[in-house]
């Protein structure tokens, strides 16, 4: 550890392993953070305002909601620290971001919004399902053979097809706003992307790769200037004064158990969220594999997977104790690493304890919150092209066959158009199957190339 102390370098951002001055690993980590704070936060506000409390036709309270979403910081900081510094077998030591998913909104909501179920049987179904991805991720040796490096491709590129949609929403303005697509949303949504760009080449040495962070901070002011002008209702700052109001300026996070909220644990409701945890699974072996050759320029090993999606499941598991919703590597963070090249697993980690520490300071995660959707759009579409690019690349190096056609062919067709369809696709079936498919191009893709890629035969060299 003295060694290592020694050679503190700004340099060391580029490695893996290795110390980074402060005064380059906060603001290297805080990009980190700022590039997933809003879609960490959205899925537990979505499911918790609509969930009835277990038995009764009652809401979660306008202050337990502000808990829970302190809550959400707290454990994505604890998850993204497992990553990075694992224990025992439980993590990979790779440069993974942790987040609240949006792969389970779906079932969380039909499980919530059921009385006899509610809040709690959704807690119950998240602790026991992140149990059962800890424990199918600690296995992987025994089942990483059937993912191809076709189906990874496959999975990795529809995790940067889902997501496009996300940062042009953002950009809009936010998925459901009142005044979407108006003309202060794009133009903030433009200038924050051509400030990333600007600094991306203006930006000498290792700043060019905070280009992120220009963005957001500049494109952030612009918005304060807007809305203070009257020009446009960009930043509300009363959720600070609220956060206040209802939780104080500091408050620690509470398990659930210790709370009136406690989990309620239901067979169905575990099958329920089963099946979308081995989605989740592979969403998170595309992402890994995404980092390992997009960030690291080699293949990923088997330890790591085995770690990355222990962590994913066991820190899932973490967050139900919490009352909150599963966590998943973030593929934000998978499009950050591969265009900045920043993998350092300690800049990183200041990142993870930023995450932590809003969390212990309420109004601080309420200002990060305030963050204009706008601003995160121009941010993040660059970002989540470039994880589909990865994917293509990870593609190339594929065998150019007909099988392999005809496995990217009708996983994509048949995955990505169950998202496009008119109606709901599988109406003759359990609504279950429907919640899973229809909405998530990314499972839709892995079940398709999967199977395709067990039954279809490997075709023989020809002279």
């Amino acid at each position: 550890m003295e060694n290592q102390n020694q050679n503190v370098s700004a340099d060391n951002i580029y490695k893996l392993n290795g110390r980074v001055p402060l005064s380059k690993a906060i603001p290297f980590g805080l990009q980190h953070v700022l590039a997933m704070f809003v879609s960490n936060l959205a899925p537990v506000l979505i499911v918790c305002s609509a969930a009835f409390v277990h038995g009764t036709n009652h809401h979660l309270t306008g202050a337990e909601i502000t808990q829970l979403l302190q809550c959400a910081m707290f454990v994505a900081g604890i998850g993204t620290c497992l990553q990075l510094y694992p224990i025992w077998k439980i993590g990979s030591r790779l440069p993974i971001v942790m987040g609240v998913s949006f792969t389970f909104l779906g079932s969380l909501l039909m499980i919530c919004t059921n009385p006899d179920l509610g809040y709690e049987g959704m807690v119950g179904a998240v602790i026991a399902g992140g149990i059962f991805e800890g424990i199918v991720g600690l296995s992987a040796r025994y089942w990483k053979r059937f993912l191809t490096p076709v189906v990874s491709a496959c999975v990795v590129i529809a995790i940067g097809l889902s997501l496009l949609s996300v940062g042009m929403n953002s950009w809009g303005g936010g998925d459901g706003a009142k005044d979407f697509g108006s003309w202060y949303h794009l133009f903030i949504g433009a200038f924050t992307l051509i400030v990333c760009l600007a600094a991306r080449y203006i930006l000498k040495g290792v700043y060019k790769n905070l280009s992120v962070l220009v963005g957001l901070v500049l494109g952030y002011l612009l918005s304060v200037i807007f809305t203070v002008a009257g020009i446009a209702p960009l930043v509300d700052f009363s959720g600070i004064s609220k956060t206040i109001a209802q939780v104080g300026v500091v408050s620690i996070p509470k398990l659930v158990f210790f709370t009136s909220l406690k989990p309620v644990f239901d067979l169905g409701a575990f099958f329920t969220i089963a099946i979308v945890f081995l989605v989740s699974a592979a969403e998170t072996t595309g992402a890994t594999t995404a980092i390992c050759t997009g960030a690291l320029g080699r293949d990923i090993e088997m330890e790591e997977l085995q770690g990355s999606l222990a962590a994913d499941g066991f820190s899932s598991a973490i967050s139900g104790c919490f009352g909150c919703l599963p966590l998943t590597s973030f593929s934000q963070n998978v499009g950050l690493v591969t265009m900045t090249g920043v993998i350092n697993r300690f800049t990183i980690l200041m990142g993870a304890l930023i995450l932590i520490l809003a969390s212990l300071f309420p109004p601080l995660g309420a200002f990060f919150n305030s963050l204009p959707q706008a601003v995160l759009g121009g941010c993040t579409v660059m970002m989540f092209g470039s994880i589909m690019y990865e994917g293509i690349k990870m593609l190339k190096e594929c065998e150019f066959d007909d099988r392999t056609m005809v496995i990217v062919s009708l996983a994509f067709c048949i995955g990505v158009g169950l998202t496009q369809t008119s109606g709901n696709f599988f109406a003759a079936f359990p609504k279950e199957v429907g919640d899973i498919f229809n909405g998530n191009a990314v499972a839709g893709v892995f079940v398709v190339s999967l199977i395709l890629s067990l039954v279809l035969p490997k075709s023989k060299k020809s002279e």
